[in-house]
């Protein structure tokens, strides 16, 4: 049979694991001071391996710790070893992290995504907006040259009635009566009621 071997060279005087969990379990602080100092390194470095953050690594391994003084009561020396239980603890809160930093990363980035996309009736009024500049731009060319001037030079250039029959060189009355004219014309091609 093999004698065990101890790095310091002197075997340790005190209970094991198993027996210091099922002191933890009762409620000894004594006994989870020494639980601490023999798991301390191998959760770290497990948490650390999975995580690779040093910040984040800390974190775990100490809601581990945590962990372990709370449910000392569940350890069963029958399914495994007091260091295999603590280093599982240890790797599903590892991995139970990493997927809930992925899982933040993907809903951030659903959200950036769904704050580019522009709103529905956004959308909506763009193309509504477009079918009716195409609309009047369809109406606009039924009109006769000397209305669709006027129209184009009082409505879209912001004239005055008088601006515009000064520019054209026409008198005042026959510019209202083709801005008239070309207005009705508008209005029924564009089928708006009065």
């Amino acid at each position: 049979m093999k004698e065990a071997v101890h790095i310091s060279g002197l075997a340790s005087a005190g209970p094991d694991l198993q027996e210091l969990l099922g002191m933890v379990a009762r409620g000894d602080q004594d006994a989870f001071a020494q639980v601490y100092e023999a798991i301390c390194g191998p959760v770290l470095g497990l948490v650390r391996s999975v995580l690779r953050d040093p910040a984040q690594s800390e974190e775990v391994a100490q809601e581990v710790l945590v962990e372990v003084w709370r449910t000392a009561p569940r350890f069963q020396a029958a399914r495994g070893s007091a260091m295999n239980w603590v280093l599982t603890l240890a790797h599903h809160r590892a991995v139970d992290r990493v997927r809930s930093v992925e899982a933040t990363t993907a809903r951030e980035h659903k959200a950036a995504l769904l704050d580019r996309t522009p709103a529905f009736d956004e959308v909506t009024e763009q193309v509504e907006s477009r079918l009716e500049r195409e609309q009047v731009r369809r109406c606009m060319r039924t009109l006769s040259e000397l209305q669709r001037e006027s129209v184009t030079l009082a409505y879209y250039r912001g004239l005055t009635y008088r601006e515009v029959g000064e520019l054209l060189a026409v008198p005042l009355g026959t510019i209202k009566t083709r801005l008239r004219d070309g207005l009705i014309r508008l209005r029924d091609c564009l089928g708006v009621s009065s």
